[in-house]
């Protein structure tokens, strides 16, 4: 079992005291990577739901940096603490609340109380009350108090209750923390010998757009703030009349400082309130500088911009290639990072702004013009070498290792400088490997503009030197005149490839390439149209290769054609589906043809090519389909059906997982195993080919299984596991002996296929009879069964049509 594809951007990281390694919230656990390496040393591993919050445990001298602990807050509703050297679990704090946001002031300080006793350690949480009942107020966010020495929540205190679960952002000194709430700023101050029963004072800084982000000035009261239209706000002097005063206690009451007023700036606890503009779009980053001397700035340009706080003016850091999220810094003032929205976090040098190393997590889904949803790749496989490749918002294709769970490397389709005001003008329509991983092509359309100049793109690709990235060999505009391209294909065996589109044709491309004989380096290739073929000019929704090449099968809508690719010739036309193929693949090397096809009657099917018909088929939704390169099993992810019969099964025992995945074997309709999965929308499935060199596995037999199945969601988390260990239960294993929802068409070929059984037809007859040439009793039942071009001349199909209409009469023999 092997997972990975994990965000590295859920939650900001944070830096160890000597700054040598970055704590990353990823899922269900805190990632720990080396920042001169990059490279992950270890996670810490415990918690049960999402990782919200990393607070590491100060360093008061210099001997004391070797030190390595951590507090972690979870959804799960655990605040836990660790020894990340080791690492280790020290503690666990149960509020049974799903926990948002987590400060520690008190660890930012080192206080003792009047005896020499360690005081009690709190936590300010924010929090989401899943326990309110309906009759309850609907505001059950809230911002608690917890006593983490004690592992118990402070009884009766409630900081403030929000519409939606809020990030809280405490000062670099501990003494202040706050959060924003729509248009308002509230702020605490946090008494030095902290209690559970201790008044906390409150301010309220108000705006008039809804703020984004906030971050604390290190040494003065400088709160700076940013707004939805880009706008950066900063406050000085902040509290300067509620947070000079007393204990802020007045018989025994909370004293009212006003703080609720709305809506007017001037009555705000501040000395002085001024503006910056430069970013276009809302803040998302705002941090201050060590020193202070610095406010650092991004948000959706992809930039990072460095204000110097006495003057305004400021430098910028560009072509970060991705909206920010957060910026980091660390006690080492020399290095800083930098998370942006590609699931990517950059260590920059500091004050140069130099990007040392990057820190690149799986691409996160992109978005997709609405019209060309489900007509795109949306990842594809390289089986031998463990890789699945992304489109990126950028133009760019990530390769990513599933084994080792990082990046290798990223190819440019397009070039194109990261422009978030642009609208999107070209989009990855398709992207495709060939078997062995040293060839690519993709499919691009650049959209119209007012009606003109829209264009589809076609190029290929050839694997570089050292096997990390690849090298554009051909580009091909227009290839189907204007029509889209629906479907790509490579030969497994040759240089040649076939291209589909919804103009009705295709095109089999072939690469002619000269070689120099002394070092056999590639001195000149390029792709040229082989030849060209159409069925009845319907639309070619789809196209695969047979294992050894030499058959190639073309979906025509509701149609699939076999053709000899080396003479382009048509050999025979299958059966008929109810809407349109959209997936085709062999199943290994067998003769079996598994095709699927999406609407409102959507159909997975099985065909024989020695039979020339269906062998069986199920209604329903194929996400995705998986064969083997060298066996007879496939594997199918589905969507479960959402009809009410099935609703209740669906939330009781499948615990809320909205697919499936289905494992076949080609002998049988049955399927050999069902895995229920979530996040299936969007998903997709792969065997990989496992080797000793790159599965780090425990194998309990000392044997490599043949190949793993790989299922990604559609979040990109994806899961490596034994399908052919039917005794283990992951992912969420469930062996049933029909799969929930899927209405069995087994049995059903030729005619009774597509246009139902007729009355006196036999679904055991020997099917080897599809296309015989002499007239039976009963002709009509087999003379039409088989594809067109196989049935017999007109003249004998005539003849024996119209003698079976007549009525045969016994001759009468007069003596």
């Amino acid at each position: 079992m092997i997972k990975g594809g994990k965000s590295l951007v859920s939650s900001p990281p944070v830096f160890s005291n000597d700054a040598k390694k970055l704590l990353v919230c990823t899922g269900n656990t805190v990632s720990i990577f080396s920042t001169s390496t990059s490279l992950q040393i270890t996670e810490l591993e415990g918690h049960t739901a999402l990782v919200t919050s990393v607070v590491v445990v100060p360093a008061f001298t210099p001997s004391s940096k070797i030190l390595c602990y951590c507090w972690t807050s979870s959804l799960d509703g655990t605040v836990r603490y660790w020894d990340f050297s080791l690492p280790e679990l020290m503690k666990t704090v149960d509020i049974r609340l799903p926990i948002f946001s987590m400060v520690i002031p008190g660890i930012l300080s080192q206080l003792a109380d009047t005896d020499g006793k360690t005081p009690n350690l709190f936590a300010y949480l924010s929090v989401e009350n899943t326990k309110i009942q309906d009759d309850q107020p609907k505001v059950h966010r809230k911002i608690l108090k917890c006593n983490l020495t004690k592992s118990r929540l402070a009884a009766g205190v409630i900081l403030a209750e929000t519409q939606q679960p809020e990030l809280i952002t405490i000062s670099s000194s501990g003494k202040f923390f706050g959060v924003r709430n729509k248009r308002k700023l509230h702020v605490w101050e946090v008494i030095a010998h902290d209690h559970e029963g201790a008044p906390i004072k409150k301010i309220t800084l108000h705006h008039t757009k809804n703020l984004t982000v906030f971050a604390f000035h290190p040494t003065e009261r400088i709160v700076a703030a940013g707004d939805v239209t880009g706008r950066i706000l900063i406050w000085r002097s902040f509290g300067s009349r509620t947070f000079s005063m007393g204990d802020g206690l007045m018989n025994g009451r909370a004293m009212n400082n006003e703080d609720e007023r709305p809506g007017v700036r001037g009555d705000d606890d501040a000395d002085s309130c001024a503006t910056w503009h430069w970013h276009s779009a809302e803040v998302k980053v705002l941090s201050f500088s060590s020193d202070g001397a610095y406010l650092f700035s991004g948000g959706k340009e992809g930039v990072l911009v460095f204000w110097q706080l006495d003057t305004g003016k400021k430098k910028f850091l560009p072509r970060i290639g991705s909206p920010l999220l957060y910026f980091t810094t660390s006690l080492d003032p020399s290095l800083s990072s930098v998370s942006c929205a590609d699931n990517r976090i950059h260590l920059l040098k500091m004050p140069s702004m130099e990007i040392l190393k990057s820190i690149s997590g799986i691409k996160l889904p992109c978005s997709f013009p609405e019209i060309y949803e489900g007509l795109h790749s949306r990842f594809i496989f390289d089986q031998t070498a463990g890789l699945v490749a992304f489109r990126t918002e950028n133009y760019c294709i990530q390769f990513y290792s599933l084994f080792d769970d990082r990046e290798n490397f990223e190819v440019q389709i397009c070039e194109r400088n990261h422009q978030p005001s642009d609208d999107v003008t070209v989009v990855v329509t398709l992207m495709v490997l060939s078997p062995d991983g040293s060839m690519m092509s993709t499919a691009e359309t650049k959209f119209p503009e007012e009606g003109l100049g829209g264009l589809v793109c076609l190029k290929f690709w050839t694997s570089g030197s050292h096997s990390k990235g690849f090298i554009l060999s051909t580009i091909i505009y227009e290839p189907h005149r204007d029509a889209g391209i629906s479907a790509i294909a490579f030969h497994p065996t040759r240089h040649m490839a076939v291209s589909s589109s919804y103009g009705g044709d295709f095109k089999i491309w072939a690469c002619s390439h000269e070689i120099q004989q002394r070092d056999q380096t590639l001195q000149n290739s390029g792709w040229t149209c082989h030849a060209v073929g159409s069925y009845k000019r319907k639309p070619m929704t789809a196209a695969t290769f047979s294992a050894d090449g030499s058959v190639l099968a073309i979906a025509a809508e509701t149609v699939i054609t076999i053709w000899d690719p080396e003479k382009n010739v048509l050999v025979a036309v299958i059966g008929e589906t109810l809407e349109p193929i959209t997936m085709l693949s062999f199943i290994g090397k067998s003769e079996y043809l598994v095709s699927a096809s999406r609407g409102s009657k959507s159909q997975l099917s099985l065909w024989s090519l020695s039979k020339l018909s269906e062998s069986w088929s199920y209604k329903l939704q194929a996400e995705a389909v998986a064969c083997v390169m060298d066996g007879s099993y496939f594997a199918v992810l589905t969507l479960l059906p959402q009809s009410s019969k099935h609703t209740e099964l669906t939330e009781t025992k499948i615990d809320g997982r909205d697919g499936a995945i289905l494992l076949f074997n080609v002998g049988e309709p049955i399927p050999v195993t069902t895995w229920f999965v979530k996040k299936a929308k969007g998903g997709g499935l792969a065997f990989i080919h496992v080797n000793s060199a790159s599965f780090k596995g425990n194998v309990s037999d000392g044997k490599l299984p043949p190949a793993l199945l790989a299922y990604i969601n559609g979040n990109h988390e994806y899961v490596l596991f034994n399908p052919y260990n039917l005794e283990a239960h992951e992912p969420s294993m469930v062996v049933r002996e029909k799969p929930v929802g899927i209405e069995d068409e087994t049995g059903k070929f030729g005619y009774a296929s597509i246009y139902g059984a007729l009355p006196e037809f036999d679904a055991k007859r020997n099917q080897t009879e599809l296309a015989p040439l002499l007239p039976s009793e009963k002709p009509w039942e087999t003379i039409f069964c088989g594809s067109s071009h196989n049935l017999p001349p007109i003249t004998k199909l005539c003849s024996a049509f119209l003698e079976s209409l007549l009525e045969k009469r016994t001759p009468v023999i007069s003596d």
